[in-house]
């Protein structure tokens, strides 16, 4: 996900029916370390390396205009290669805004790792403003050794405001099977979005995906986290693959953020360093 900033695109950039962009990122190992060989954005994707941790490289994408608007057509492809240690981040939350264009926006990530990598997905927030409407979508080819930490956030409106709609997909494939597959939408025109069986009257929603061959000889048990319902809550659930895979729902982005946070220090118990003690 990008930073959504409040600058105007040039003409050049942004036509009546919107942007297409597309950023993509390449990992590779070299002596043990870690490098990009690959990394090119263009349109809101600007591309910045963070300095490394230990053999990680660290990739932030940051935006250079507004984005995504109605009829934007937004994509992200990286990939770890064979060994390699990849970590992305991003500047700051990403502002779903109404366009120019009744159409929806299209937001798609495609990741891949290869064997013995590993890559973190660790963006800031999607936040669906009033008048929005979103796809998103997470495609992601994992090596049977490979080892992932995928984060995804959305909060329904910004304060003081009725949400926007936000249709998402998560398609995790491992070893050419499928892991995990499912979808979910939200906002004005649902059908019980906000009922109480899916929201319940919360504004904020996230998952936590955690791939890891360790799983297969220590599986994580199934864990209720959080406190009261109208605080917030999380539930961590094993799935075959190996994974683990942490749903939560809360009030607002902070509590939303603490209780991913909890469910990811419990998920270190069991995999260790692997999962990073700062998601940033």
């Amino acid at each position: 996900m990008t930073l959504a900033t409040p600058q105007t695109a040039p003409a050049h950039q942004r036509t009546a029916v919107g942007v297409r962009a597309v950023a993509r990122i390449s990992a590779a190992t070299r002596g043990g370390i870690t490098t990009l060989p690959v990394l090119d954005g263009d349109g809101p994707f600007e591309l910045r390396r963070l300095r490394s941790r230990g053999t990680e490289a660290r990739v932030c994408v940051v935006g250079a205009m507004t984005a995504p608007l109605g009829g934007d057509r937004l994509r992200i492809e990286a990939t770890a290669q064979q060994g390699a240690a990849l970590h992305i981040t991003s500047a700051a939350a990403t502002v779903a805004l109404r366009g120019p264009t009744p159409e929806h926006a299209t937001y798609d990530v495609q990741l891949s790792v290869g064997e013995q990598a590993q890559l973190h997905w660790l963006p800031k927030p999607l936040i669906c403003a009033a008048g929005s409407n979103l796809r998103q979508s997470w495609t992601v080819d994992l090596a049977p050794t490979a080892r992932l930490v995928l984060r995804e956030e959305q909060i329904l409106g910004r304060t003081g405001e009725p949400p926007g709609q936000v249709a998402t997909r998560l398609t995790v494939r491992r070893g050419g099977h499928t892991l995990l597959d499912q979808q979910a939408e939200y906002g004005p025109g649902v059908p019980g979005w906000d009922g109480p069986a899916v929201l319940a009257d919360h504004r904020a929603t996230g998952q936590l995906l955690i791939v890891d061959p360790a799983f297969e000889d220590e599986p994580l048990e199934v864990q209720l986290l959080g406190g009261a319902p109208e605080s917030g809550q999380a539930v961590l659930t094993p799935i075959a693959g190996p994974a683990a895979l942490v749903t939560a729902v809360a009030p607002d982005g902070l509590r939303l953020r603490h209780l991913l946070d909890a469910a990811r220090t419990a998920a270190r118990r069991t995999v260790g360093a692997r999962i990073p003690r700062d998601f940033s």
